[in-house]
């Protein structure tokens, strides 16, 4: 058993346990329920919960949130509106982000698949400076599409 304090009182019996937490207006917590003997401690249950509660939501708050950006892609996009989606997909990536880009087929755009692979080839090669190719181009529905995953800084 241990005390409000930290001190170790040696193994007390259960009765004598909750008597001394009672006097102290405290709580007998089991602590070790699976050791030998059974390790349990005085303390106040309700402010132990609530700590705990907070460390775990500030763990949580803490953990990096992986979101993956979307840029999406038509098979006739004229130069200067593919640099500028090419441009936003280096700044998501040098941001450490995941980018997927879509190649969307619309009408009679489907037959030319051929041309929806060039154009991936194309975003594959303005990005190769901030990102690699993390999952190849893949059709999904009458979309193609690709996963970028950022390059990591070699000096980090």
């Amino acid at each position: 058993m241990i005390d409000a304090e930290g001190e170790k009182l040696g193994v007390t019996p259960t009765k004598e346990a909750l008597i001394k937490a009672r006097e102290a207006g405290l709580d007998l917590v089991l602590v070790a329920p699976t050791a030998k003997p059974p390790v349990a401690k005085i303390m106040d249950l309700g402010k132990y919960l609530y700590e705990k509660e907070k460390r775990e939501k500030e763990a949580k708050k803490n953990q990096k949130k992986q979101v993956v950006k979307e840029m999406k892609f038509r098979l006739r996009i004229d130069d200067h509106d593919f640099d500028t989606k090419v441009r936003k997909i280096n700044d998501f990536l040098k941001e450490g982000q995941k980018v997927r880009a879509v190649i969307m087929f619309l009408g009679r755009d489907i037959m030319f698949k051929d041309k929806g692979k060039e154009l991936i080839d194309r975003i594959i090669e303005e990005t190769s400076e901030y990102g690699k190719l993390s999952r190849p181009a893949k059709m999904v529905g009458r979309d193609m599409d690709i996963f970028l995953e950022p390059i990591k800084a070699e000096n980090n």
